[in-house]
């Protein structure tokens, strides 16, 4: 997807992610986020979740207003039946394309190394 050097974000760009989709899981807060804007600063049209609610609409705000294409919705991707809706929801805003996924979700559960 090479495209003519442009300035990207105050960057030569020798590639553009003009018109591929990318989902990021867990995208509103530390290297999701940085991945989630570093995608949409490339061109991807990006679409993210988060648990939190309000956090999701203050950073889905601050996208806007920077001219990224990035939705998102609440989802709590532990939960079967928020993960179902999410990936039809995901399916219906990318017409079932999806070209990039960044699996970023994760949980520490701390134990003892026996148990």
């Amino acid at each position: 997807m090479a495209s003519s050097n442009t300035e990207n974000s105050g960057r030569a760009s020798s590639w553009s992610l003009k018109g591929t989709t990318a989902l990021v899981t867990g995208g509103t807060r530390g290297i999701g986020r940085a991945v989630v804007e570093e995608l949409a600063e490339f061109g991807a049209t990006v679409y993210t979740c988060s648990r939190n609610e309000a956090e999701l609409n203050a950073c889905l705000k601050e996208w806007q207003q920077k001219g990224f294409l990035i939705s998102g919705s609440v989802c709590d991707v532990s939960s079967p039946s928020q993960r179902e809706r999410f990936i039809q929801q995901v399916a219906s805003t990318f017409n079932g394309k999806l070209n990039i996924l960044v699996n970023n979700v994760g949980t520490t559960v701390r134990k003892p190394t026996v148990e």
